[in-house]
């Protein structure tokens, strides 16, 4: 296969995987072959072991580190602080995509950027949706409630109000305080009950400091 072959077998796609090449009459040896030597020479990124990226200039559509996450552990969306960036709840930047699965946890360094990723058990991987993340990218993310929630049972004392205070979560009215309450119970953890009852009162806290204006 020739470079040209791949690009436009890729066309679009900011991120893709090695099946994606291995359809057809190939021989799998020679293809792995060439995209170790497509690396190596910097036309291609490889992100983990069968998943790549072109490279600049001949990637069309720069990933999304959200979308590279999704790809690079399936059963996993993200959460915690990145997602809590991107609904803009939180004032500092978060240089790591950080997201939760139910398999074995894993952190990976790449030069699209440094991936984390935290276990979760099974009864509480939910609470996410497919998000719109433009250019025609889409990634499962844990709603603002869920991420919230999952960053406090993570994070040892994450219930605890000098905690949730160093957060210095802003634009809380945008949080639909009845769903926040309805994943912490369906949770069964007081850890995360005590934590959204102190979430709702920084809420009405914020709230009353909007009207003051």
């Amino acid at each position: 296969m020739e470079f040209e072959q791949l690009a436009k077998l890729v066309d679009n796609e900011p991120v893709f995987e090695t099946g994606l090449l291995l359809a057809g009459n190939v021989e799998p040896h020679d293809v792995l072959s060439q995209l170790s030597r497509w690396v190596k020479s910097g036309r291609i990124y490889q992100i983990r072991r069968g998943i790549y990226a072109l490279a600049p200039p001949y990637q069309k559509v720069k990933p999304h580190p959200f979308l590279i996450a999704n790809h690079m552990v399936k059963a996993s969306y993200v959460s915690c602080q990145s997602a809590l960036e991107f609904y803009g709840l939180i004032p500092e930047h978060t240089p790591v995509t950080v997201s939760v699965t139910t398999v074995r946890p894993g952190h990976w360094k790449t030069p699209l950027g440094t991936f984390e990723f935290h276990h979760m058990k099974q009864s509480l991987f939910t609470g996410y949706k497919l998000s719109d993340l433009g250019n025609g990218q889409k990634a499962f993310i844990a709603t603002a409630e869920k991420a919230l929630l999952d960053l406090v049972y993570l994070q040892p004392g994450g219930d605890t109000e000098s905690y949730l205070d160093e957060l210095r979560l802003h634009n809380l009215e945008t949080l639909d305080l009845n769903h926040l309450h309805e994943l912490a119970v369906k949770s069964k953890s007081k850890k995360l009950l005590k934590a959204a009852r102190r979430i709702s009162i920084l809420a009405g806290e914020e709230a009353e400091e909007y009207r003051a204006l």
